[in-house]
């Protein structure tokens, strides 16, 4: 049996989802980053409106979560922990009210930081559910 990460999914609401994997993808702040067992430590910053991608995980063979900012920290026993400020899980994103909210969003941005940040959550839930072709 092949080496597995331990992954842990966690906001400061509820622990979104853990268990193991293969190889965990996420998007930080320097660029997209892909960790398998074996990896050395890090700690990142994610980057807003990102999606962390698990594979090798489940029946499905992937576990897909919105996350809209917070850490990666990878530790040499080949736990990852993703610590975010917000997140969601594919499955639960609703994609006709995350269309609607980048709409809106993106019509009121003109040059507000916060309605940016706003347009990246909305197009990041969409990723992770992978309706994309949208954002």
């Amino acid at each position: 049996m092949s080496k597995k990460l331990f992954v842990e999914l966690v906001t400061p609401e509820r622990e979104l989802w853990a268990g193991e994997g293969d190889m965990v993808i996420a998007k930080t702040v320097e660029g997209e980053i892909g960790i398998q067992p074996g990896h050395v430590p890090v700690l990142a910053l994610l980057a807003p409106g990102s999606v962390v991608r698990v594979l090798g995980a489940r029946e499905s063979g992937e576990v897909r979560a919105a996350v809209h900012g917070g850490f990666m920290s990878v530790t040499l026993s080949d736990r990852v922990s993703i610590l975010a400020e917000i997140a969601e899980l594919a499955e639960e994103i609703d994609v006709e009210r995350a269309r609607a909210a980048l709409k809106s969003a993106e019509r009121e941005a003109l040059g507000d930081a916060e309605m940016r940040a706003r347009v990246a959550r909305a197009r990041g839930r969409l990723r992770a559910a992978k309706a994309e072709e949208a954002a």
